[in-house]
């Protein structure tokens, strides 16, 4: 049987998502001709805008940009797009052991607990000078992180063998001590593990590459970030950018690289930039096989765990109580709220986000279970007005079989130190982007871009 082949190009990028899109933006505007397969039926990969029943208009992945969000914020502008502001005016709220306590977002974020003001919080004064002393020793080892090579700091390989757990637990045993570091592990970024599941090592990298003291939650995108892939596809046509056509295989030799499509067409190329999350490369055949350096390493990089829940309401009742909509603490499912409204605020809109362990719980609930978690914790900081939206819209990435979870991947103990080195190792003519691949913001959109804009350039040179 003859495989149908097209015409060939210089550069197949596999994966639709910002990464690849930025990837292929760039390689076109050098005169390159490229080529995108995509599995689904829609570009964008985690950052995807939709339309509720009310009729608003709500992000279900990713959608903030932050402080230092520099070439984000600089795309964002280029496709004349508006941003605006993160609500932040008023109180947030903290929930601990069934109580919701308001506090002030701190002035300095370093010196926060969690973002509030520590003294502001009816919290053991104990616990809490115990999570200062805690916080002070994780951020030096933060400081002395490599962002390049986790891997060569000093002692890496007894802090990759020591879990978050373990390493706080031998500080301090009190849960306030520890909260910090253990919402770092599951939504801080990078999100979506429990504190067991990785090391010390890992998270203090995860700190050293996007640290939260550096406001990465700081606007929003009117209309949602989802336009922005949507408007780079756009731009690129639909003869560049193939939809539903996942890749199975991609064979290469010294000359060039064969990328085989679902549809069972060939495409022939000089390089292949592969942007998707970097689990799902090992349902894609290559040939020659990736080193078992790299394998080892796919193994134990598992995508985090991840539902985002999107309640809008026909006004944003909180700040006429002098609430911002941020609360954290320990509800029974949320792990984090945040008021996502536009600035006029209608429609009002609070994102929460469930993650880890509690994330694959909640999704073996029925849906109206599932909604009724959500809807209680939501109650339980705002009271009944909290649990009556216009909408309650789910998006579990966990059940996503082309993201596999969110927001990024995490290592487990041991993969920094037994197969750092292959993290960023290209395959020959096979180069690979996507946000996990950035040294600066991974987990980000400002990541995906510094990551597609690198593989770009790293193909430009392959090609000649």
């Amino acid at each position: 049987m003859t495989v149908p082949s097209l015409e060939p190009v210089d550069v197949v990028v596999v994966g639709a998502g910002l990464s690849g899109l930025v990837a292929a933006h760039r390689l076109r505007g050098h005169g390159l001709r490229v080529r995108v397969l995509e599995a689904r039926e829609r570009v964008g990969g985690r950052l995807v805008t939709a339309t509720t029943p009310s009729g608003a208009t709500v992000d279900l992945g990713g959608q903030w940009g932050g402080a230092s969000h520099h070439g984000l914020a600089a795309l964002v502008q280029q496709l004349g797009l508006a941003t605006f502001s993160s609500h932040y005016d008023g109180l947030g709220l903290f929930h601990w052991h069934g109580k919701a306590c308001s506090a002030p977002i701190a002035s300095d974020l370093r010196q926060s607990f969690l973002f509030f003001e520590p003294d502001a919080l009816p919290l053991n004064p104990v616990a809490i000078a115990a999570a200062r002393r805690i916080k002070a020793e994780f951020d030096g080892l933060v400081a002395q992180v490599p962002p390049l090579s986790p891997w060569t700091m000093a002692a890496a390989e007894r802090l990759d063998r020591q879990t978050i757990a373990s390493w706080m637990e031998a500080r301090s045993d009190h849960p306030i001590a520890q909260l910090p570091l253990r919402w770092l592990a599951l939504v801080g970024g990078s999100g979506g593990f429990e504190p067991a599941e990785s090391s010390i090592l890992h998270l203090a990298w995860t700190q050293a590459v996007a640290p939260q003291d550096e406001n990465p939650e700081s606007w929003l995108v009117h209309g949602g970030m989802g336009q922005v892939p949507q408007r780079l596809a756009q731009q690129l046509g639909e003869s560049v950018v193939q939809l539903g056509n996942p890749v199975v295989a991609i064979n290469q030799d010294a000359n060039a690289v064969r990328v085989h499509g679902a549809d069972g067409c060939g495409h022939q190329a000089a390089v292949a930039i592969v942007a998707i999350p970097p689990p799902l490369r090992s349902g894609i055949r290559f040939e020659p096989d990736l080193p078992p350096e790299q394998r080892a390493l796919l193994q134990r990089s598992p995508m985090g765990c991840m539902a985002k829940w999107l309640a809008v309401y026909p006004k944003p009742f909180w700040r006429e109580w002098g609430q911002n909509g941020l609360a954290l603490g320990d509800l029974p499912w949320l792990d984090l709220v945040a008021d996502s409204s536009p600035p006029c605020g209608t429609p009002a809109i609070l994102a929460g986000f469930v993650a880890g362990p509690r994330a694959i719980r909640l999704g073996q609930l029925a849906p109206a279970q599932r909604r009724a978690a959500v809807l209680a914790d939501l109650e339980a900081c705002w009271g009944p007005e909290a649990a009556r939206p216009l909408d309650l819209i789910e998006q579990d990435w966990t059940q996503d079989s082309w993201s596999t979870g969110a927001f990024t991947t995490y290592l487990s103990p041991g993969a920094w130190t037994g197969f750092g080195p292959a993290w960023r190792q290209g395959h020959g003519r096979v180069l690979w982007a996507g946000t996990e691949m950035a040294t600066r913001w991974p987990g980000y959109g400002e990541g995906a871009i510094l990551a597609g804009e690198e593989a770009a350039d790293q193909a430009l040179a392959l090609v000649g």
